[in-house]
C-alpha cells in the first residue's frame, strides 16, 4: 500500500502507482474507494497522512499535484494564457480528502461508495500554472473509521502561498 506505515497499520504516504491502483479500485480493495483514473487524477503523491494526526488530532493528508504544461485543460483555460481552473483546483482537494476517507475505512470491512455532499466557504486566492507544484493539505475537523459523515477544512497552495481554501462534506455510504 503505502511506502510508510505509521502506528495502527495507517499508511503514511503515497507514491503515484499506489495513485494508480486507487484508480482502477485495487488499492483499499475490490468495490472501495477509487479515485478518477488519468488525466481527472489530479494529484501525484500523498506524502503525509495521518489518521490522528492534524489541528483537530482527527486526522489530516497532504499531496502534491506537479502542475505541467501538458495537463489537458490548458488547451481551453485559457489558450494563450494557461491557468488551472477553480474548479479544477477544488476537485484535487476533494481528491485528496476521499483518499483520507478511503485510508480510513480501508480498515473497516465492506463495500461502499464516497459521496462529497457540499462544498462551503471556497475562495480563491491566487492562479495556478505551469511550473507550479499544487500542495493540498486537509484536516479531518469529523470523521472516524467506520464514520458515515466526515468534514474537511482544506488549503491548497503554491510555494506556501494560499491558492485556494475550502470546506467539504463527505458521506460514506455502503452498498447493497
Amino acid at each position: 500500500m503505502g511506502e510508510h506505515r505509521g502506528m495502527s497499520g495507517f499508511p503514511t504516504s503515497f507514491g503515484k502507482e499506489d495513485l494508480l491502483k486507487c484508480a482502477r479500485g485495487e488499492l483499499f480493495g475490490p468495490g472501495n474507494a477509487q479515485l478518477p483514473a488519468p488525466p481527472m487524477l489530479m494529484m501525484d503523491r500523498i506524502t503525509e497522512i495521518s489518521g490522528d494526526g492534524g489541528e483537530h488530532g482527527k486526522g489530516h493528508v497532504v499531496a502534491e499535484f506537479d502542475i505541467t504544461p501538458e495537463l489537458w485543460f490548458f488547451d481551453c483555460h485559457f489558450p494563450g494564457n494557461p491557468i488551472m481552473p477553480g474548479v479544477t483546483i477544488v476537485e484535487a482537494m476533494a481528491q485528496t480528502a476521499g483518499v483520507m476517507v478511503g485510508a480510513s475505512l480501508g480498515l473497516v470491512d465492506g463495500n461502499f461508495l464516497i459521496y462529497f455532499m457540499a462544498i462551503d466557504n471556497c475562495k480563491f486566492r491566487r492562479k495556478v500554472v505551469p511550473g507550479d507544484q499544487l500542495r493540498m493539505e486537509l484536516q479531518t475537523t469529523r470523521g472516524k473509521p467506520g464514520g458515515k459523515v466526515w468534514r474537511f477544512k482544506g488549503v491548497a497552495t503554491v510555494d506556501g502561498e494560499l491558492a485556494a481554501e475550502a470546506e467539504f462534506t463527505a458521506m460514506m455510504d455502503l452498498k447493497g
